[in-house]
């Protein structure tokens, strides 16, 4: 099936909005095809303020609606418990929320961006989307990661390369209560990081440590940056320690 099809079928959407890679390029082809749609944003704890920013210069560049809505994934005993399975309990909420919004709003087709690169296997928050009945177009139609970074340059999308983001939950060790505060530490942890020019890097809690995960170009450019990113993470953390393994 193509996209073009989906959206003849499903002429007014809602798209869960993230300002990633994938759901940029799914608003991007919903509104080329002609249908009807508006896109969500759900603004959490789990979310950097880049993500935001990101999606707000891009329904500006797409000139599209969006509405942003709050959702207090901390509120779940199932999300800040942190278990293996915390996606399914956090997407249940935010797709249930963008749900309740998006019908008031008058739509009842709600579209994700997951593609055909991702492994349900490896994704419990899918078990919530098939739960929920959001429709996914891109992996619907077969659309690889490699396929949306392509398109999204044709289209001339500045996410196309993009790295990929995962949230700021991911960097707290599976079992570890998620809270607040450890959130805004890796999320200024890495903010300065970030201004320092590096990118598709993690910063991951250790205990009181903080293990800094680079792809290989970057490890010269941590040296160059060492005594500075030690004295600025030393705020947050009682150690700074480098994964000598690179990130793939």
């Amino acid at each position: 099936m193509e996209l073009l099809t989906f959206f003849q079928a499903h002429d007014r959407v809602a798209v869960a909005f993230s300002g990633g890679v994938d759901s940029t390029y799914l608003l991007y082809a919903a509104i080329s095809s002609g249908a009807k749609v508006r896109a969500y944003y759900v603004k959490s704890a789990f979310q950097p303020q880049f993500e935001m920013n990101d999606a707000k210069k891009l329904v500006t560049q797409l000139n599209a609606d969006m509405s942003v809505i709050e959702a207090d994934v901390l509120s779940l005993p199932d999300v800040a418990a942190n278990p293996s399975d915390r996606c399914y309990y956090c997407k249940r909420l935010i797709f249930s929320t963008i749900a309740k919004h998006a019908l008031t709003d008058g739509y009842t087709t709600l579209i994700d961006g997951t593609n055909a690169s991702d492994e349900a296997g490896d994704r419990p928050g899918m078990r919530a989307l098939r739960e929920l009945s959001v429709f996914s177009p891109l992996r619907e139609c077969g659309l690889t990661k490699n396929d949306i970074r392509r398109l999204s340059k044709d289209a001339e999308l500045f996410t196309w390369d993009k790295p990929a983001y995962a949230c700021l939950a991911t960097r707290i060790p599976t079992g570890e209560k998620i809270t607040k505060e450890k959130l805004e530490q890796t999320e200024m942890a890495e903010n300065f990081l970030f201004s320092l020019g590096f990118t598709d890097f993690r910063i991951r809690m250790l205990g009181a440590a903080a293990k800094i995960q680079l792809p290989s170009v970057q490890f010269d450019k941590l040296l160059e940056n060492r005594a500075a990113i030690v004295k600025e993470l030393n705020k947050y953390y009682d150690d700074v320690l480098l994964d000598l393994e690179v990130r793939a």
